[in-house]
């Protein structure tokens, strides 16, 4: 029997933990939360926490575990949410209020002998204020949510911290509709004094194509020289080490990953003993990392690459401010149970080691021709910390002094469009929200999840849309003019607000000012961190927050349904009136009074692309409502089988036959027969075997089995063949399949009150 009982939330970290300890400790998980806030109190704020029925087994071990043990060791993750578990434990396992707490920012044998050293109790402060955030998050959520259902069609809920994030991602939005699209001609050219180089105009550029032709005239027939060289040294400063936010932003824009998946990758790094605590907003590196990371660039790289650095976090307030994200063992440069751990492990690793090595030196020369054109050039001449992180591309000019004659041969005036403001990314939505005080590491993956859950956020799918562009290019004395083709639009991976989300966006901005307010949600993050700081008491808190915030919805209630239907005119050829509204699927247009009005069925048509309900016009919804009704028929593929163009709730699809095939690059309104055949082939060719509702399929991961019902799929084992596999196989595979982890988002049997703190 084990003297000591460590308590921790997960089983992973529970496993990874039990190899350093000894014989003399076990490990057991509570798996998460066991309690949760279910009723709150409207006058005292007292809470009421329930039990999960699921966790009933867990706690039953657990209090059988606490019985036999001498000493009981709470040892849930180190930031609020941790001490609240640990706390709810106590509560659960009528543990007494001097039961050990310890944490530690890294799971190795050095942290958790240090951490068992120096044990600690529950910090009260800190539990009342993740008190605090879930109260406050679930007053808000139950008042503001049922109001904006009765208001507002299609929508679903509405949260304290994701409703500002959403306005950012709307107003946005609004700023790309009213963005007035020009262009100019922006001239370059191509020079050699010795060896080649570009250069590029620097006067005004012209507006036109005439004045762009005239420009090029005066400039093609010009004599060049050198009128000034400038040469300086400059540096590429190291990058600093990653934070929750900076780990999401910098996942996000060199991987790809969404901030949900960079938590979960790191979750599981962390848990593993690989990575230092991933939930963090602090810059500071422990001597002993230091010593480490200094060991390891001086023996791979040499003296001249190491740069010893400390950071401090400039938040004094930072919640979690013990030690940036880091690995655990330097010299360990390859780790990760699966490809997003691994690849996110290597990023963290580059980062780490490059904050520790000197900045990288880079040689710039600035040439300065007459006729206002410049060339710029830069070459790395000591690579530094980019050895390792970063990149730097090297453009070398000709070595070239004042006066110094260059020839023209060629100039390019080419026709370029401003470009609107850039949508968020994750990565961009989280940065932003980082500098606005809006949230906290534990909370921005939550957000972003939120958001496009509740069908108010989506993101992008287009690699855009091609235009014609004209190039003037003066050579040889004569000016040729050619249309070449470019990509602008481009949305994938951008956040897009639906027509939903504008709304629940417009009527939270017109009836709850505050809650949609980022001074105001920040400085409810400011509160939250003065109780956890025992500076401000929860009650207090709570009660100047909600007293005034409930009388807002009491004034709200009595606001019209906002739908934000427009009347865009009357249709020429029947003088009904055409509307673009917002309906629980998204925007749409509507031929014709609601049918309880016009005793007829109004004719509807979906909004042109890009398009919203206050920026389609009358032109466009007529356009819109002259479409094929769908589905429609587009002919009939070689085998005989005729393909229907269709949408529905996920999207366009193609039906042929029995299946229906995603068609998101296609319209189904234009595609043609041609442009789905493809589509239809291939489906045709994945399938290996198909008995009706069961199906093995040939998709992107290699063969698979797939059942009836969504998500019914089940791998095919290597050592079978999947086409000999027969139906009885492949119902027994099916029916013997793994089962999935459920991760539990409700509560069941009611537990006891709690009416302290």
């Amino acid at each position: 029997m084990a003297k000591n009982l460590v308590i921790v939330e997960s089983p992973a970290k529970a496993h990874t933990i039990e190899k350093y300890l000894g014989s003399d400790f076990k490990v057991l998980a509570s798996v998460g939360h066991i309690r949760k806030d279910t009723k709150v109190d409207k006058e005292t704020f007292d809470v009421t926490y329930e039990i999960d029925p699921d966790h009933q087994k867990i706690i039953a071990e657990l209090k059988k575990e606490v019985k036999n043990a001498d000493k009981i060791w709470l040892a849930t993750d180190e930031d609020r949410e941790g001490e609240s578990i640990s706390w709810h434990l106590c509560e659960v396992l009528d543990l007494p209020k001097d039961t050990a707490r310890i944490t530690f920012h890294e799971i190795t044998k050095s942290a958790l002998d240090e951490a068992i050293k120096n044990p600690r109790t529950v910090d009260m402060d800190m539990v009342s204020s993740q008190q605090a955030r879930q109260t406050l998050d679930m007053l808000v959520g139950y008042d503001l949510s049922d109001m904006v259902r009765k208001k507002v069609p299609g929508a679903i809920s509405a949260g304290r911290v994701q409703s500002p994030a959403l306005r950012l991602v709307v107003e946005r939005e609004k700023q790309i509709e009213k963005f007035d699209l020009k262009y100019t001609f922006k001239i370059s050219g191509k020079f050699a004094g010795g060896d080649e180089f570009d250069a590029n105009y620097d006067g005004d550029a012209p507006e036109d194509e005439t004045k762009a032709r005239e420009l090029l005239e005066k400039l093609s027939g010009a004599n060049y020289k050198v009128e000034n060289v400038e040469e300086t040294e400059g540096v590429k400063a190291a990058p600093v080490p990653f934070t929750t936010a900076s780990m999401q932003i910098e996942a996000n824009a060199k991987l790809g990953f969404s901030a949900r998946t960079t938590m979960s990758a790191a979750q599981g790094l962390y848990q593993a003993g690989l990575i230092t605590y991933h939930r963090t907003d602090s810059l500071n590196l422990s001597k002993q990392a230091l010593g480490a990371i200094s060991g390891y660039v001086k023996a791979n790289f040499g003296d001249k690459y190491l740069k010893t650095r400390n950071f401090k976090t400039k938040d004094a307030s930072a919640q979690e401010a013990h030690e940036a994200i880091r690995p655990t063992d330097v010299y360990k440069t390859l780790a990760g149970k699966n490809d997003y751990e691994k690849r996110l492990y290597q990023l963290i690793w580059a980062r780490t080691v490059a904050t520790q090595m000197a900045n990288a030196k880079v040689a710039k020369t600035t040439i300065e021709l007459s006729h206002d054109f410049t060339a710029k050039g830069e070459v790395v001449i000591f690579d530094g910390f980019l050895k390792i992180y970063g990149k730097s591309k090297d453009s070398e000019l000709p070595k070239l002094k004042k006066d110094d004659e260059v020839s023209c041969l060629e100039l390019i005036a080419k026709q370029t469009y401003s470009k609107p403001p850039v949508r968020y990314t994750e990565g961009s939505l989280v940065k932003k929200l980082e500098e606005l005080g809006i949230g906290r590491p534990s909370t921005y993956a939550s957000i972003m999840t939120a958001i496009q859950a509740r069908g108010y956020v989506v993101k992008g799918e287009s690699e855009g849309e091609t235009r014609k562009v004209i190039e003037l290019i003066a050579k040889n004395g004569r000016i040729e003019e050619k249309l070449v083709e470019e990509k602008f639009g481009a949305n994938k991976g951008k956040l897009i607000p639906t027509p939903i989300g504008e709304l629940v966006a417009g009527f939270l901005v017109d009836n709850f000012k505050n809650i949609v307010d980022y001074k105001f949600t920040a400085n409810i993050e400011k509160d939250l961190d003065l109780v956890a700081e025992a500076k401000l008491e929860r009650v207090k808190m709570l009660r100047d927050f909600y007293k005034p915030f409930r009388d807002t919805v009491l004034i709200a209630n009595g606001a019209e349904r906002y739908n934000n239907a427009r009347l865009l005119g009357h249709d020429p050829k029947t003088g009904k009136p055409i509307y673009a509204k917002v309906g629980k699927n998204g925007g749409f247009i509507q031929l014709g009074d609601n049918e309880k009005e016009a005793k007829e069925k109004p004719r509807f048509a979906p909004l042109p692309k890009r398009k919203s309900v206050k920026t389609v016009t009358l032109e466009q919804a007529l356009a819109q409502l002259d479409l094929p009704a769908l589905p429609r028929s587009l002919g009939k593929a070689s085998d005989g089988t005729e393909l229907i163009a269709a949408n529905g709730p996920f999207g366009p699809y193609l039906k042929g036959g029995k299946y229906n095939i995603p068609m998101k690059d296609f319209d189904p309104y234009s595609v043609t027969l041609e442009e789905v055949l493809p589509l239809y082939q291939k489906k045709i060719d994945s399938m290996i075997a198909d008995w009706g509702e069961i199906q093995i399929i040939n998709g992107a991961y290699g063969p698979y089995i797939k059942g009836p019902g969504r998500r019914n799929n089940v791998k095919i084992p290597k050592d079978m063949d999947p086409k000999k596999i027969t139906e009885t196989e492949a119902r027994e595979l099916l029916e013997h399949k793994p089962k999935k982890a459920i991760k539990k988002t409700r509560r069941g049997k009611r537990g006891k009150k709690n009416t302290k703190k």
